[in-house]
């Protein structure tokens, strides 16, 4: 999908990103951009399964200035997952008006889109990042009550992250084509009318 439209005129109004509202055995909390989270979230990305795809295996010092970034505006929220208590995945909630997938499909003002990267890869491959993806769409939404639907756009060639956004209730709605790479758009709705079109 290549066609652009104009901005939203009450973009600006949306508010940032929500903390998903997510069940047990799932947890989220706001990342913070120091400490352990930070050694965590760095920790994380140096790790070859999520490089693969995020190319953000930064030193320590810029992933302090991406954290506290997104802290201090209001189109991205950095989120960390525990299972059961135990640290999980990081994940990056946006709004689509303010990220560079606006254009890319007929958006609306509060459509969410998610990014996420499960730490451990031991942890992959066992239906847990399906059961995390639905739980952080129906999460958003309920959070959201006027967003109606939830965005993903991975690379095409993941084919582990298809499946399992797909096993989640994503849809295909085409691809998005961005410097760094060929992205599949994948839609949770809200219902069936909250499809794009």
């Amino acid at each position: 999908m290549t066609s652009a439209h104009p901005a939203h005129p009450d973009a600006a109004t949306v508010p940032g990103p929500p903390l998903p509202l997510l069940p047990a055995p799932w947890s989220a909390r706001v990342a913070r951009a120091e400490g352990a989270d930070l050694d965590l979230v760095h920790g994380w990305m140096q790790s070859p399964h999520i490089d693969a795809f995020w190319h953000q295996a930064w030193p320590r010092t810029r992933w302090y200035e991406e954290i506290a970034g997104h802290l201090a505006g209001d189109a991205i929220l950095p989120v960390l997952i525990d299972r059961d208590g135990a640290p999980f995945a990081y994940i990056e909630v946006y709004r689509v008006v303010r990220d560079r997938l606006a254009g890319h499909y007929p958006e609306l003002p509060h459509d969410l889109g998610v990014h996420i990267a499960i730490g451990e890869e031991a942890r992959t491959g066992q239906g847990l990042g399906r059961a995390l993806l639905r739980a952080l769409a129906e999460g958003l939404l309920a959070a959201d009550p006027r967003c109606v639907r939830v965005v993903a756009e991975p690379d095409v060639t993941n084919a582990p992250s298809l499946r399992a956004f797909e096993a989640a209730g994503f849809r295909p709605a085409g691809t998005v084509t961005f410097p760094d790479k060929t992205a599949a758009l994948l839609v949770h709705p809200r219902s069936e009318e909250d499809m794009p079109r």
